[in-house]
């Protein structure tokens, strides 16, 4: 498993999962001064990504990339990860000493005790950032934290790994892990949902380039959000404008029967009710305006606005 070439404190890095996180990470490492001694990669795509991010890495079974490495990097999706572990403590080849390294962000360490049975340390490291796996996200590393879980005698073993590639550690509780992700993956994957929403329907009323309308708007909302918090909120739920509010929902409502899915509609919805009620919590919103807001959109009026739905016995279209 030891190199007599390595550098002292430099270690022999195994990439389990060639994909866009594990390969730049093992470039990462490695240009830390560690030395990448195998990756696995089943796909074409992962075998071209470890060739451009790992020249002259040898592509190994995974196995073999576990016998060889000093440190091993579990870069597999989450629920994969319970059964990799379990399957290769079951080989054997799980090594005493050996650092056992996940990227996950819904598993602290407790999921890598078959490994730690056998005498390997683990370590949980979860990047808080989205991955091309082309090399310009090394640089984005440097703008990066990882949630670190680790028991405490090796965690400054995770913290520095993290700290070598560049990034900022943050120590999350093993007991955290869930709320974590979930935070994370609530701020990235949704904003990317919403912004998908939006650009469609820009596209659809003939804004050839919704991406230019929303960009500067978007960047500017995100870049006061992170300096201001909810401070910085604005828009007619924040102010209470239920006439406005109130126009949104017949025109999402129109553009739902319009098209196949009412996903915006429930989106929007759903949104508007939690933004005004954190306004309301945060004192940015009176309690008559919240009422107001929330009747705008449940469509049952709203000040300067006609009820639109029948009276009681109408018949409905």
């Amino acid at each position: 498993m030891s190199d007599p070439t390595h550098r002292p404190g430099r270690l022999g890095i195994g990439v389990v999962g060639a994909g866009k996180v594990g390969a730049v990470l093992g470039a990462a490492l490695r240009a830390a001064g560690h030395a990448v001694v195998g990756a696995s990669a089943v796909s074409e795509a992962s075998r071209e990504r470890a060739a451009a991010l790992l020249p002259d890495v040898p592509v190994l079974e995974v196995p073999d990339v576990v016998r060889r490495a000093e440190l091993v990097l579990l870069a597999v999706p989450d629920d994969e990860l319970p059964g990799l572990v379990q399957g290769l403590a079951d080989a054997g080849l799980w090594q005493a000493g050996q650092l056992v390294v996940h990227t996950a962000g819904r598993w602290g360490t407790d999921v890598l005790e078959p490994a730690r049975r056998a005498g390997a340390i683990p370590l949980a490291v979860h990047p808080a950032m989205t991955f091309t796996g082309l090399s310009l996200d090394l640089a984005r590393l440097n703008d990066c934290s990882f949630g670190v879980t680790a028991p405490a005698p090796v965690l400054p073993i995770a913290q520095a790994l993290v700290v070598e590639m560049g990034a900022e550690p943050v120590v999350v509780a093993e007991a955290d892990r869930g709320l974590y992700h979930a935070a994370l993956a609530h701020a990235a994957n949704h904003a990317m949902t919403l912004t998908g929403q939006s650009a469609q329907v820009l596209r659809e009323i003939g804004v050839a380039r919704p991406e230019r309308v929303l960009g500067p708007l978007l960047r500017a909302s995100l870049d006061n959000a992170l300096a201001a918090g909810e401070r910085a909120l604005t828009g007619p739920v924040a102010r209470g404008d239920a006439g406005t509010v109130a126009a949104h929902r017949r025109a999402l409502d129109e553009y739902a029967r319009g098209h196949a899915g009412d996903d915006v509609l429930l989106a929007y919805l759903d949104l508007a009710r939690v933004t005004a009620r954190r306004a309301l919590d945060r004192g940015l919103l009176e309690r008559s305006r919240y009422d107001a807001v929330l009747a705008a959109l449940e469509l049952t009026g709203a000040p300067g606005e006609p009820d639109p739905r029948p009276a009681d016995g109408e018949d409905t279209p």
